[in-house]
């Protein structure tokens, strides 16, 4: 009886792996036993006992890359140590009144620098840190690489101008998230909001309309405070520029909601642009725009207020479409790169999903060679 003992790979030590080829002999009632020892000569304690048709290669979930192609006549067995150190083992083979014994085999339990397992979640990171790479630097050799169309980014502009047109200002709120670093699921949807503020208050300064931002938090009102005074810079118009665009009204939720009902009904904005996270203020904020007959335009992560702005907006940027906002305005060559990479990377995902799914549908049926290797590379092993 052939015994191989290793440490395992890849593990932060305290385990060995038992490797052993089949033997004729197994059946049904027949069961393995594997011996412990600290020294050589012994003496050996029982570690494990098990039935000898099982713990085969190829019922043992692992990468290729890691354990090589499972073979079915060979066994495989880790085993965990209390103690560091050499370790000692025996493997028992017990057929009713026979017994086949191993010689005696060592390995040594280590902490190993890299878990190997998790190689291709590496490769896969590189690759598509180089598929970032590659389309920020496409992005920058060509300005107006394609985007997908987003309706709700493209109305905008149109906003913007009717606002201009009819002499009225452009209302934009950031949403009820605070940037308190406290894992806020609001934080993210607030710092789009912050930033696509800027790329309006561009559009707002080069047309010479008025924009007013009302705030519920004190750092998020500074932050655009600096968004908008760096726009005003940008397009050459910072005499137009005035610190009473940001304003704070108070960080009740409700009370907040009824001081801006109370602007849209009496300045009656041309345009609502509701970007951010929010609660149930959503619906009261977005009928009463409605009513004052002003072009809206919504975007947010909270799914559950989605279909009041879809209701009531005329636009609605969903999800990560907020996310995209800020690439799709700036034409930002970073931005509009990494945006394209994240396209491309959810389309291999998704290829990938589709073809393997089906794949491993059709092995149920007929055997496909292969297929389990290519569906280890995108797997996740613990």
């Amino acid at each position: 009886m052939l015994l191989e003992a290793f440490d395992t790979p890849g593990d932060a030590g305290g385990s060995v792996v038992l490797r052993w080829q089949a033997l004729p002999v197994e059946t049904a009632e027949a069961r393995y036993q594997v011996l412990h020892g600290q020294q050589p000569d012994g003496p050996f304690s029982p570690l494990v006992e098990f039935a000898a048709t099982s713990h085969y290669e190829t019922d043992q979930a692992g990468p290729w890359w890691v354990w090589g192609s499972p073979r079915p006549d060979w066994h495989r067995l880790e085993v965990e140590l209390e103690s560091d150190g050499a370790a000692f083992f025996r493997l028992v083979l017990l057929t009713g009144q026979d017994r086949f014994e191993s010689r005696t085999v060592s390995a040594t339990p280590r902490a190993n620098l890299f878990r190997w397992s998790k190689l291709n979640n590496l490769v896969l990171v590189l690759a598509f840190g180089a598929t970032v790479l590659v389309s920020i630097r496409r992005a920058r050799n060509n300005p107006d690489i394609f985007l997908r169309r987003i309706p709700g980014l493209e109305a905008v502009e149109e906003a913007v101008g009717r606002a201009t047109e009819m002499g009225r200002p452009v209302l934009y709120l950031t949403g009820s998230g605070e940037l308190n670093g406290s894992g806020d699921p609001s934080n993210l949807s607030t710092i789009a909001a912050t930033v696509i503020l800027g790329e309006v208050s561009k559009r707002v300064a080069s047309y010479g309309a008025e924009l007013r931002v009302p705030h519920r938090s004190a750092i998020v009102m500074a932050i655009c405070q600096e968004m908008v005074k760096e726009a005003y810079l940008t397009v050459g118009r910072p005499d137009a520029y005035t610190e009473e665009t940001n304003f704070f009204i108070t960080q009740d939720q409700f009370a907040y909601t009824a001081a801006v009902d109370g602007i849209m009904l009496r300045d009656k904005p041309a345009a609502n642009i509701f970007m951010g996270y929010y609660y149930a203020e959503s619906l009261l904020l977005a009928e009463t725009g409605a009513s004052t007959g002003a072009i809206q335009i919504a975007g947010t992560d909270a799914d559950h207020q989605l279909p009041f702005f879809i209701t009531t907006c005329d636009y609605t940027l969903i999800g990560e479409e907020l996310y995209a906002a800020s690439a799709y305005l700036s034409r930002e060559p970073a931005l509009v790169g990494t945006l394209r990479s994240q396209d491309l990377g959810k389309a291999v995902l998704l290829g990938v999903l589709l073809v393997g799914s089906l794949a491993l549908s059709l092995t149920e049926f007929s055997p496909l060679a292969g297929v389990e290797t290519v569906v280890q590379i995108f797997s996740d092993f613990r």
